[in-house]
């Protein structure tokens, strides 16, 4: 490309980092909310380091010479309103950054359920000596609803200490080199009955909105746990509350809700059998420099003109994991 490029990066709360190289190259403007249209006009490119504002559509006249989105998380669908998607701006996303905080994280969900450590904290507080017995992990049944980057990575860990796992996704698959199987997430109430585990990493799109509904939610055997670390909007979250309330649902980790911060008054917070976690399941000690190392690469691709990781289908909603449809 000719020129100095002009990066607006949407700061925030949070400073924003690691942006040296990319100020040696490019004029840099880095605004708050009320100073995006400013910083947009005349940039070509976009920086949402500050992923949860939603300031873009209001800014978004500032636009007209944008051509490449950045933002600094894995799930778009906050970010994807009707101008963006219709316009020719490409969109990345984190992708990759979050795949390994994100499958330790379930995996320590389904051992904080099989190990009880949620009674076992509750005894410890009344310094009450409470023997209880706990479930293996390994054998196990997990069926991981989702079956991108974050997915596969949660279906090799899991597999490598003994969970056997299969994937839900938009198509069903015989023969997967990560699930074994995928099977269609239409037929989860079909399928949700012959597992231990249901656990939530899909994106939210119009096909996933309630994708875990009162008929699946029910069709999950009562020794089953479910763990959603996806978005809260994929599940029925009455339907859910009710089967823990009446005791036939083993229990739920939650990081995720359709209102968040969870309001006080939600019974999920005191439902003994439920951890709820505050929308904190990709965060890992190395997080945001790993997400400033990421634009800073990607920035310099972009640079020579060449392809950009993690570009978003704005029609699907997400990244396509390069694999047949799943």
């Amino acid at each position: 490309m000719t020129g100095r490029p002009v990066v607006a990066v949407l700061e925030g709360a949070t400073p924003v980092r690691g942006l040296e190289r990319v100020a040696e190259v490019a004029e840099v403007r880095v605004a708050q909310a009320a100073g995006l249209p400013g910083a947009l006009d005349g940039a070509d490119i976009l920086y949402l380091w500050d992923y949860f504002s939603g300031a873009l559509p209001a800014a978004w006249h500032a636009a007209g010479s944008l051509r490449w989105l950045h933002v600094a998380a894995a799930g778009v669908d906050k970010l994807l309103f009707p101008g963006l998607v219709a316009s020719d701006v490409v969109v990345t996303n984190a992708h990759g950054i979050f795949d390994q905080p994100m499958a330790e994280y379930v995996l320590g969900a389904m051992l904080h359920a099989a190990k009880g450590f949620g009674p076992l904290r509750d005894s410890q507080r009344e310094a009450r000596w409470a023997w209880r017995e706990g479930r293996n992990i390994a054998g196990s049944r997990a069926l991981v609803v989702g079956t991108g980057s974050i997915g596969r990575h949660t279906a090799r860990l899991l597999r490598a200490v003994g969970v056997r796992v299969e994937g839900a996704g938009r198509v069903a698959l015989e023969h997967d080199d990560d699930f074994g199987r995928v099977h269609a997430a239409a037929d989860l109430a079909r399928v949700v009955p012959g597992f231990d585990w249901v656990v939530l990493v899909a994106p939210l799109t119009p096909s996933t909105e309630n994708m875990m509904d009162a008929e699946a939610i029910g069709a999950m055997k009562p020794s089953a746990v479910l763990i959603n670390v996806g978005r809260g909007r994929l599940v029925d979250e009455a339907a859910l509350t009710g089967r823990l309330r009446a005791g036939t649902l083993a229990g739920a980790v939650l990081d995720t809700f359709a209102v968040e911060p969870l309001p006080p008054e939600n019974p999920l917070w005191s439902l003994p059998t439920v951890l709820v976690t505050p929308h904190m399941a990709s965060n890992a000690d190395s997080w945001l420099d790993d997400l400033a190392a990421q634009f800073e690469r990607n920035f310099l691709l972009w640079v020579e003109g060449l392809p950009l990781p993690g570009v978003v289908d704005k029609a699907l909603g997400y990244v396509p994991s390069g694999r047949p449809p799943g």
